[in-house]
């Protein structure tokens, strides 16, 4: 029966030609007919396949039609928009990490309406190279003799390794073996590097004497990853950069075999945040300094820049990083030079740093300061709704830094709170999301919907959000009919 049934709908299905006739699809501008057709004949294959599983389907043209139309028009639409961040989240990975300053913004804007002088020198009339654009001012900032950024950070550990570590020994602590996002692992990274990994301590205690013991003739590397996603407390221990310099000196005056100690430092702070007191990250420079030969780190993390993966260290190092084909696999374009290399120009005034790029901004901001702003909120949303709707208040809050940055640090916050008299907090945090012209993506607790202040970068976006949440509660009402 189940078998006559299934013939029964497949013969019932439409051609292709039936279909674009209906006004679902002669309607649909903008799209060529190769596009819609093929719309179509994806949506009658995939419920030509539900009624061969033993599922129900319409095989309506109309319907089709619909389903055709609404994959078209998802081809038309942006995906990669832009989202208002009211979690208190600052370093959101889902949202794209760091807000850029106005600075980097700008020189974005100016590199993409014509040509650059990407790989052009216009002082000497002849072709120069991408990494001038922004190692000078790494090498200002970190004290590092030489600098290269590539694509993102777990390519620059992918480069350090493959470069330096292939086919030998690298050393590193139980305790550092960190998943960086994404259940890309430091393990599997080095392994795809072709370097041996050597471990060494164990998961809460390493000593330097482990270090020590693992020493070979084919041990190249002393390799560090900061712990920068989370935070180890209590009974345990780690080798500091000094140490290890010191061993990898004395092992090569003893042996005459020469190691580097390198560091993937992950977030990559600039800026002592004085703030956050023992728990604030090492600066690139306070690595360098304390005898690291390379340190690699994020440019959209605490750096508050675009995605990059930035290497600093020893010029003759460098220079083989630049030599190697990787060099130009891994290779930065000119919209994210253009933004990185503003970004760093921000940071040779410390005091501007702190106020213009947006991380850092966010990261040290007065909670006063935050608590004024989600008072801005909470009148501009109370005048559009009016009473009746929901009851907001301002309350304390934390927020979290993101980004595999600062662990566990409590950043104090302000944030708006709503809570419903009709409607829902899921509803309405849905709907925030999805259907406000602008999304806005919030937090939900205890049945109410949390505005941290401490994201919301602007009066613009105050007006946005308190928009957001009228057209909710309009289309509440349009839909009880009240």
């Amino acid at each position: 029966m189940k078998d006559t049934c299934n013939a029964s709908l497949l013969r019932q299905l439409p051609q292709v030609e039936e279909v674009l006739h209906e006004s679902a699809l002669t309607n649909l501008k903008g799209v060529s007919r190769t596009i819609v057709v093929n719309a179509v004949r994806n949506e009658i294959e995939k419920r030509r396949k539900a009624i061969l599983d033993g599922d129900e389907a319409d095989t309506g043209a109309a319907s089709i039609a619909q389903a055709a139309a609404a994959r078209t028009r998802a081809l038309t639409t942006p995906s990669l928009k832009r989202i208002i961040n009211a979690t208190g989240v600052i370093i959101h990975t889902n949202l794209g990490r760091s807000a850029l300053a106005p600075e980097a913004i700008e020189a974005v804007k100016d590199v993409i309406v014509g040509y650059s002088s990407l790989e052009y020198d216009t002082q000497h009339m002849a072709r120069g190279s991408r990494h001038d654009h922004c190692e000078p001012l790494i090498c200002a900032l970190t004290g590092a003799e030489a600098a290269i950024a590539v694509n993102n950070n777990a390519a620059a550990v992918m480069m350090v390794l493959s470069v330096f570590a292939a086919g030998h020994e690298t050393v590193v602590s139980r305790g550092e073996q960190v998943e960086i996002g994404g259940s890309f692992r430091i393990p599997d990274i080095m392994q795809q590097s072709g370097t041996h990994m050597v471990e060494v301590g164990m998961t809460n205690k390493t000593y330097l004497r482990d270090y020590e013991e693992a020493l070979t003739d084919d041990t190249v590397m002393l390799f560090k990853a900061h712990p920068s996603n989370y935070l180890m407390t209590g009974f345990a221990e780690l080798v500091s950069i000094s140490e290890l310099r010191s061993l990898a000196d004395a092992h090569e005056a003893k042996t005459g075999n020469h190691v580097l100690i390198y560091e993937d430092q992950g977030s990559g702070a600039f800026l002592e945040l004085s703030a956050f007191g023992n728990s604030a990250e090492p600066t690139v420079a306070q690595s360098l300094a304390a005898g690291a030969d390379l340190v690699s780190f994020s440019g959209d993390k605490l750096l508050g820049g675009p995605q990059a993966g930035i290497i600093a260290g020893r010029a003759d190092l460098i220079a083989r990083l630049k030599a190697s084909p990787l060099a130009r696999v891994l290779r930065l374009d000119k919209m994210t030079l253009a933004a990185l290399e503003a970004t760093l120009r921000i940071y040779l005034d410390p005091d501007q740093a702190l106020q213009r790029i947006p991380t850092v901004r966010m990261l040290v901001e007065d909670p006063e300061c935050v608590r004024k702003r989600a008072c801005a909120l909470h009148d501009a949303i109370q005048t559009r709704i009016g009473s009746g709707k929901a009851t907001l208040e301002v309350i304390p809050e934390i927020s979290r830094a993101g980004g595999g940055a600062l662990p566990m640090r409590d950043i104090g916050t302000h944030a708006l709170q709503m809570r419903f008299i009709v409607g829902n907090a899921q509803d309405c945090w849905q709907f925030l999301a999805q259907s406000c012209p602008v999304s806005i993506v919030a937090r939900i607790h205890e049945e109410s919907v949390l505005f941290d202040a401490r994201t919301i970068l602007s009066k613009e976006e105050i007006n946005v959000i308190s928009l957001g949440v009228a057209l909710y509660f309009d289309q509440l009402a349009t839909s009880e009919g009240l």
